[in-house]
């Protein structure tokens, strides 16, 4: 995948510069509702980025006005068993299993399955004019997508409830207030911020973020003192053989020599 490379997708564009991909869901015209198709093609998106040494850090924002309107009504009521709800949200576990890191730049509305994509990344940056809307309740159906799970799990038990039985709606600088989002920044700073994070990452050796981002999601399942040292302890171990580390202390020691 060449760098500075964009797809001639028409509802998914990439970009990939200096090691940071950037991809757009590009329906402006629906506010990037986020169809089956374009879940097929965010999925490829992945597999190619994956499997690509040059991209080691990942932004998702949205064209036009909107992050994710949420997803197509008519998709839902054609797929309205397990499977065929399965199915819709194969895009959103996709970008939830992903082994780069993943940062949501949510500019303007992301809304039920939307908002899902978004709580699907590691981290989301806001623009002061998102506004995150739960909404499934608002629409007579339960929420999906592991959205109440995720929800909890990024803020507290009375923002999710707040959201989800009692519709508040959060715009971006609350939404940081409340931890739904890492920052809020003004919206002709989102894209930029949101790839400047992103570039931090991908400035570090791509198998020890690959690594490290593993080690984060299993801290869930460690609940003792010794149980988190024996977590990070292979990671840690493997990164001491690596060069990265190596050339560091080599340099620091020869610093430390001449000074």
């Amino acid at each position: 995948m060449p760098n500075n490379a964009e797809s001639e997708s028409e509802l998914v564009l990439l970009d990939l510069v200096d090691g940071v991909a950037t991809v757009t869901l590009n329906d402006p015209d629906r506010r990037n509702v986020f169809t089956m198709e374009m879940s097929a093609q965010v999925e490829s998106f992945l597999d190619d980025l994956e499997a690509n040494p040059e991209a080691r850090a990942i932004v998702f924002t949205g064209a036009g006005k909107g992050f994710s309107s949420g997803g197509h009504l008519d998709e839902l009521v054609a797929n309205n068993d397990h499977d065929g709800l399965r199915r819709i949200y194969a895009g959103f576990l996709r970008v939830a299993h992903s082994p780069l890191p993943t940062i949501a730049a949510v500019n303007g509305a992301a809304v039920g399955a939307g908002m899902n994509f978004a709580l699907a990344c590691d981290v989301i940056v806001a623009g002061e004019s998102a506004k995150f809307d739960s909404r499934f309740l608002q629409i007579g159906i339960g929420p999906g997508g592991g959205h109440t799970w995720r929800l909890r799990n990024i803020t507290d038990l009375q923002t999710a409830k707040a959201m989800v039985l009692f519709g508040e709606v959060l715009r971006g600088p609350r939404a940081a207030e409340v931890g739904l989002a890492w920052k809020c920044v003004p919206d002709e700073e989102l894209l930029a911020s949101a790839q400047a994070m992103a570039a931090v990452a991908a400035a570090a050796p791509r198998e020890l973020v690959v690594r490290t981002k593993q080690t984060l999601i299993g801290t869930q399942l460690v609940d003792t003192s010794e149980a988190s040292v024996d977590h990070e302890i292979d990671t840690q171990v493997w990164s001491m053989q690596q060069p990265a580390f190596i050339e560091m202390v080599e340099g620091l020691k020869k610093r430390m020599k001449k000074g």
